[in-house]
């Protein structure tokens, strides 16, 4: 897999990774279709994550181990600290599954934030956390960094709840958002597939792909 290149805009924006894969690109493609189904949507959203994951969990501490194979001893590594993977409720949901093909050991927490269609400032429904997120890395997935008012105040929760070691995996970013969010929380990193213009009057992003939610549930 390719080394993800930090995007270019006319101002820099720092923590901010845009994946440049030929393979994510094609997915995000037939995801961004209007004519793709829910079913074929929902594939292609946790194959993306999937293959996202990889390079995200690229920088995660290692131990030494020694593995005995079936012709001796090899020295070999492993990811000592539990890692916990954190979906936006619901179209989060739709991710997780890839990425837990990869890590199937992960511990799943879960943040319910609904969004005020006239404010678009979000509010929490649903909390349910491991009580040690100090303890390793928090991957933070939700498909659509649009405002970034839902991406703050889920970084807030999980800062508050103990996460040191925090990423957030999103599908499509809009610069708005990347920037709101970098600004409330240097310390976090945004893996992305697409940063597209810019964010409608209604905190949709253009060209976007839609409700992310709806299109995955049929629902829409």
């Amino acid at each position: 897999m390719s080394t993800p290149a930090p995007v270019k805009t006319t101002e820099p924006i720092e923590r901010l990774v845009v994946f440049r894969h030929p393979l994510i690109s094609h997915k995000l493609a037939a995801l961004r279709d209007a004519r793709t189904g829910h079913r074929p949507f929902r594939a292609l959203m946790s194959q993306i994550a999937g293959l996202m994951v990889y390079e995200v969990t690229r920088s995660f501490e290692t131990t030494p181990v020694t593995v005995q194979t079936p012709m001796g001893p090899a020295p070999c590594a492993r990811i000592e600290r539990p890692v916990t993977v954190v979906p936006v409720l619901r179209a989060g949901l739709g991710m997780t599954d890839g990425v837990l093909e990869l890590m199937p050991e992960a511990r799943v927490g879960h943040l319910g934030l609904v969004r005020d269609e006239r404010t678009l400032l979000p509010t929490t429904y649903l909390k349910k956390l491991p009580k040690d997120l100090d303890a390793g890395p928090v991957i933070l997935i939700d498909p659509m960094l649009a405002t970034g008012g839902s991406a703050v105040e889920a970084a807030r929760i999980l800062r508050e709840a103990g996460a040191v070691d925090l990423r957030m995996i999103c599908l499509v970013a809009a610069p708005e958002g990347v920037r709101r969010l970098t600004e409330a929380d240097p310390g976090l990193t945004i893996y992305t597939a697409a940063l597209d213009e810019r964010t409608n009057e209604k905190g949709y992003i253009l060209p976007g792909l839609g409700d992310a939610g709806d299109r995955l549930y049929g629902t829409g």
